[in-house]
Order: C-alpha cells, then sequence, then structure tokens
C-alpha cells in the first residue's frame, strides 16, 4: 500500500475569517471534501469540513507538522 503526503487545509477560523492553522490531509480527500462538503480528517486527527486553501506562509498546526516531518517521503 503506496501512502502520500498529505497537503495543508484548515478547519479552524478566527473572527476575521482568518484559518488559525492549517492542517496535513490528504491531497485526493481536499478537492472530494471541498465539492462535496464532506468531513476530511488530518493527521492531528481534527476532522473538519475543507473550506479554505493554505497561502505560503500559513500557520501549520503544530501537532500535524510534528507527524508530517517523522513521515518518508513516499510514507
Amino acid at each position: 500500500m503506496t501512502k502520500e503526503r498529505p497537503d495543508t487545509t484548515t478547519d479552524e477560523s478566527t473572527d476575521d475569517d482568518v484559518p488559525k492553522y492549517f492542517h496535513y490531509v490528504k491531497k485526493n480527500k481536499i478537492a472530494e471534501s471541498a465539492v462535496m462538503g464532506t468531513h476530511v480528517v488530518a493527521l492531528c486527527g481534527e476532522v473538519f469540513p475543507v473550506t479554505k486553501s493554505p497561502k505560503p506562509g500559513s500557520p501549520v498546526c503544530p501537532e500535524c507538522k510534528k507527524i508530517y516531518d517523522g513521515l518518508r517521503p513516499g510514507e
């Protein structure tokens, strides 16, 4: 079984609608969630629908980043 390294997406918004953190999620689930409104599961275990896309420099969930950095390429 081949695992892909996840991309980032977000679940948490602040009062000005700017996400607090972006989370790592499997690539194939991001588009599905954005179109169908289904929920995704981040590496850290957060469950949420995709509503925003990250921009360079966006804050990443510390727990997701720790798990992501521990994955080997291709995992």
